[in-house]
């Protein structure tokens, strides 16, 4: 039978070294983490996508992904009150103390949303030499990502001219035991953020989250292997936008074979993903 494989291409970015870390690189590093600081760096780039496309056998194509996380919400203010062992072992299964709101589906702090800012300013920072602008937007369901989606692209790639970024419930944090990682309903979700195409398959009620299970990191995975699976095979585009979570995201690595990455409450993590059809 047949069977996909994903590879990341490494070289690009500083984000694709091995030997650093994301304590090693700022959260929205300048380029976006480019290597390659020349004027003419994003045509050079470019071009070397179209060629590895060009020349690709049957079966094997290339994307550039951009992976971002949500900015700062709520409910990591309040895991930075209370620490980690009580956060985890207590609040978070909470929906709220006498101060702050953190469940179901915390939102964004101010903080968060002025993060996602810092992301739209390094895109249009980079505009003037030509950079790449994602083609096709994915975000996860949960409203902290759908705010980050929303500023950071707003004026840059979501205009009325183009596609409206798509909800995949498959692309949302992992699921369960946490409040804040309990979506809204999808009339709530198509209510408050029309901008938004929501996918077919996607369930009224969040059917996934359960009180007293949390979704381990092999689910997360197959859900980022079923994502990759249907842009690579539906999606005709090169530049990919992903707004997600941390959890999911080094889902995607994990799918792709690479390290996972402690990405920061508003960073990004682009990937050059190499899809090559195998049979066994």
């Amino acid at each position: 039978m047949s069977s996909r494989k994903w590879e990341a291409v490494p070289g690009f970015f500083l984000q694709d070294d091995p030997t650093l870390t994301a304590a090693d690189i700022e959260a929205i590093p300048p380029r976006l983490g480019l290597i390659d600081d020349s004027q003419n760096r994003w045509d050079k780039f470019k071009q070397t996508i179209k060629e590895l496309n060009e020349h690709a056998e049957e079966g094997t194509s290339y994307k550039v992904f951009v992976f971002g996380r949500h900015g700062q919400g709520i409910h990591n203010v309040a895991g930075d009150k209370y620490g980690r062992d009580l956060w985890y072992g207590h609040w978070s299964k909470l929906e709220r103390d006498d101060e702050l709101v953190w469940g179901p589906d915390a939102p964004l702090t101010q903080l968060g949303k002025d993060q996602a800012k810092q992301v739209r300013a390094v895109w249009e920072a980079e505009i003037p030499f030509n950079i790449f602008l994602p083609e096709s937007h994915y975000c996860s369901p949960m409203t902290r990502a759908l705010q980050t989606c929303l500023i950071t692209f707003d004026s840059i790639s979501l205009t009325k001219n183009s596609k409206p970024p798509v909800i995949l419930e498959d692309c949302r944090e992992a699921y369960g035991l946490y409040t804040c990682d309990k979506r809204n309903t999808r009339s709530y979700i198509s209510s408050e953020f029309p901008q938004f195409t929501i996918a077919d398959d996607f369930t009224e009620e969040d059917e996934l989250w359960e009180a007293d299970t949390r979704e381990s990191k092999e689910s997360v995975s197959s859900r980022a292997t079923r994502v990759l699976d249907r842009i690579f095979e539906k999606d005709g585009n090169t530049f990919i936008s992903i707004t997600a979570h941390k959890a999911i995201i080094n889902g995607f690595l994990t799918a792709i074979n690479r390290p996972t990455y402690d990405t920061q409450t508003g960073g990004i993590i682009p990937i050059v993903i190499k899809k090559q059809k195998t049979t066994q």
